[in-house]
């Protein structure tokens, strides 16, 4: 943020069910949340943005988009692309001898009542687990970072909330469905995840360039930040190109 505020001005938002933001007890439907934006942007009284986010913020920018393309100039998808049907292929149980880290949380956070019983009080379990298995470099959050998410996500509300940011899934690839291909220009930038943008994006774009960051885990920003300004700042100021993969 400190990078891409030297240029631009940077908006941060806590997206509905986080930090000083609201907690209701429904809306967590990216569809809505995407309007959450919405409604913030003309609160503002910007005419069009950049946008972009990182997992479950970039299921809301790429709605935000999807839905408002007449506000977005450009679209920044970090390591994470927006549910699709593909979600429902995921395997209920670990594949024995394949090399990937299995995602349990994605089924964990469909159960309502249950986590936030079980959590109030211990995400420090959850967020610690978390950082070790999908940072390369351990080193690059500090405890400092992980009491901060622990103090976020600690209470009861929000992990409810957090939770049902997963619970909206089956709503979002219904919406998903219905969903024009974005024309604006789109960058999606991954380290362990880039190949499900890969994968996701060139069927939801047209024009689409794709960035990869070696040696790096699903948190990007905090693993590998002066790389990922670089290709957002790039990206954002360049006015005419050719759909490109770069790995």
């Amino acid at each position: 943020m400190p990078i891409l505020a030297k240029k631009y001005c940077v908006c941060v938002v806590e997206m509905r069910g986080m930090g000083s933001s609201g907690k209701p007890a429904d809306g967590y439907e990216k569809k809505n949340m995407g309007k959450d934006i919405f409604e913030l942007i003309e609160k503002l009284g910007y005419k069009k943005v950049y946008i972009g986010g990182h997992d479950i913020g970039a299921h809301v920018a790429f709605s935000f988009a999807s839905n408002f393309p007449e506000k977005t100039a450009k679209l920044i998808m970090l390591d994470t692309p927006h549910p699709d049907e593909g979600m429902h292929q995921l395997p209920m149980l670990p594949m024995l001898g394949a090399d990937y880290l299995y995602p349990w949380w994605l089924a964990f956070n469909q159960v309502k009542e249950l986590p936030e019983q079980l959590l109030e009080g211990r995400m420090k379990i959850i967020i610690e687990w978390l950082f070790k298995n999908l940072l390369v470099n351990y080193s690059s959050i500090s405890n400092f970072d992980k009491e901060v998410y622990e103090f976020a996500y600690n209470g009861k509300d929000a992990i409810r909330a957090s939770n049902a940011w997963y619970q909206a899934f089956p709503q979002d690839i219904e919406d998903n469905r219905t969903y024009q291909k974005l024309h604006m220009p789109v960058l999606g930038i991954g380290g362990s995840g880039y190949g499900m943008l890969q994968m996701s994006l060139p069927n939801s774009t047209t024009d689409l360039q794709l960035e990869k960051i070696d040696e790096c885990g699903h948190f990007i920003l905090a693993e590998k930040p002066n790389e990922t300004a670089k290709f957002i700042i790039d990206f954002l100021g360049q006015t005419d190109r050719k759909t490109t993969n770069r790995k």
